[in-house]
């Protein structure tokens, strides 16, 4: 290193992160959860557009997941290996270029082809967010990474309302064209900043992943998040099916499902100086125990009330669950290994949603309440366990 990148690196920990340095990787995430929240409400359309039937648009929406998975693996893998700023804004890129393919559709395989490319480029960026935010706030990781969290939730809340307020028909094609903007703009924010760059890389010994598998710590944490969000998806997934099978509207769907998000975002804002003190382990434990009382609410009547509250108690667990536990992968993940700690991270959120909807989907209330329960519970214990190492860490 010379002497004039000491000073120029010295300068910039003076002055504190560069904005662009953290505006870039929000704003990427934010068409990342715009794809989560919207999508589920653009398939009607799409399906009537392309005339599609069931098993058809069912590939439309897991091709993107097929595609996350795999590249959310790659990312992880890239990220440690190489420059980890490119290899995001690899990603954004890919997940930009199909968004735009998926909104120029005009045959089904085209669709697929978009749909792909978004879902891959979409898994390669999402695990290294959480990495440059902490890396440009290193003073105060978990306040970066609660920003990042309600920010998104805030715009992820307020999506469905303005889709199902302003646009229709073909206003899908709209809704994926907004996406596609958002990312190019995260790439253009990103780039256009000489001082987002990666900082020194990583010079010791090539990475051990027999140290990945020995980090007992890091895998209950893991198993956190599997509980965790697994209870979550089958939140959103049950929610609206339920809703639905009583005739509920679509509009009154998309605002409960708003004020969820709404109560995760707002929760998230007012945790952000607590994530880096000793209450980083009750939040964590209290998460599960959030969960698990919003469910009930949904099967106790017909009251548009218990339905809020219900969304709110729901969202409450996502907002003590999802920076903690991101906060604490990146401790206790090996040296050399945190951007596929990371993508290890989205995996197992997303395989605890998988298996939570595909064992659960058909099961009467009474028995899928008590596996919640019991998901919620493993969670509990996992939270517990994670933070007693944490302080044995110390």
């Amino acid at each position: 290193m010379t002497a004039h990148t000491s000073d120029i690196e010295k300068e910039a920990l003076a002055s504190g992160p560069p904005r662009k340095a953290i505006i870039g990787p929000v704003a990427a995430n934010v068409a990342f959860v715009m794809e989560l929240t919207l999508v589920p409400l653009l398939l009607p359309a799409i399906q009537l557009h392309f005339d599609l039937s069931i098993s058809e648009l069912a590939w439309v929406f897991n091709s993107y997941g097929i595609a996350v998975a795999v590249g959310v693996l790659l990312g992880g893998w890239c990220g440690d290996a190489f420059n980890t700023r490119k290899v995001f804004g690899y990603g954004v890129a890919f997940f930009a270029a199909g968004s735009l393919i998926v909104a120029a559709a005009d045959s089904f395989e085209m669709l697929i082809a978009g749909r792909i490319l978004q879902g891959l480029g979409g898994g390669i960026f999402a695990p290294l967010v959480p990495l440059l935010l902490t890396r440009a706030l290193p003073q105060r990781p978990g306040r970066a990474l609660i920003v990042w969290g309600s920010i998104s939730g805030y715009l992820a809340a307020f999506a469905p309302l303005f889709y199902g307020g302003f646009l229709g028909g073909d206003g899908w094609k709209t809704a994926f064209l907004f996406i596609a903007i958002i990312a190019a703009i995260a790439l253009l924010v990103l780039n256009g900043s000489p001082s987002s760059r990666d900082p020194e890389p990583y010079t010791g010994p090539p990475a051990d992943y027999s140290a990945l598998f020995q980090a007992r710590d890091l895998w209950v944490t893991f198993l956190y998040v599997f509980c965790t969000y697994g209870s979550i998806t089958y939140y959103l997934f049950r929610l609206p099916v339920w809703l639905s099978e009583n005739e509920v509207e679509a509009a009154s769907i998309g605002f409960v499902l708003s004020i969820m998000w709404l109560t995760f975002s707002c929760l998230s804002t007012l945790l952000r100086n607590m994530v880096d003190s000793p209450h980083l382990g009750a939040i964590m434990f209290a998460a599960p125990l959030l969960i698990v009382a919003g469910f009930p609410l949904l099967y106790l009547g017909d009251n548009f009330l218990l339905l809020i509250a219900s969304a709110v108690l729901v969202g409450s667990g996502l907002a003590c669950s999802n920076a903690p536990s991101t906060q604490l992968i990146l401790r206790f993940a090996p040296k050399g290994m945190s951007a596929v700690s990371t993508s290890l991270d989205i995996t197992f959120a997303r395989f605890g949603g998988i298996a939570a909807v595909a064992l659960l989907a058909e099961t009467e209330f009474a028995y899928a309440a008590v596996a919640i329960g019991l998901s919620c519970l493993a969670a509990a214990v996992c939270a517990f366990t994670a933070n007693k190492g944490l302080a044995d860490e110390g």
